[in-house]
């Protein structure tokens, strides 16, 4: 079966006065159907409801969010996509790992039927 990522965030913190997000809790989850791996984080965000491109916090969407998400993750002189894929593709790598031991091995006695 393939191995499918899926992107979430759980939860956010925000101000009241302005709408402004303050904390993005996120995952990835990398899984087979049996097999799975997660990545997650909490990100902290600095809202300034005055600065150009600021969203109320009540015209936000998931892929808004996971966007910064993305951002976040940058190393070096990757773009937001590039740290995306290098951040799925570990947690594919991590189910596959599963994968393999788990059908390299074998649990039991030799003296129980």
């Amino acid at each position: 079966m393939a191995i499918s990522t899926t992107w979430s965030v759980s939860n956010m913190t925000r101000n009241e006065a302005d709408g402004g997000v303050v904390t993005v809790y996120w995952s990835c989850v990398g899984s087979d159907g049996t097999f799975s791996a997660t990545e997650g984080g909490k990100l902290r965000c600095e809202p300034d409801a005055d600065a150009e491109g600021f969203v109320a916090y009540a015209a936000l969407t998931e892929d808004d969010v996971l966007g910064w998400v993305y951002t976040s993750l940058i190393e070096g002189e990757e773009t937001a996509d590039e740290a995306k894929a290098r951040i799925e593709a570990n947690r594919t790598g991590k189910v596959q790992g599963q994968i393999d031991r788990a059908t390299a091995q074998a649990q039991g006695m030799p003296w129980v039927a």
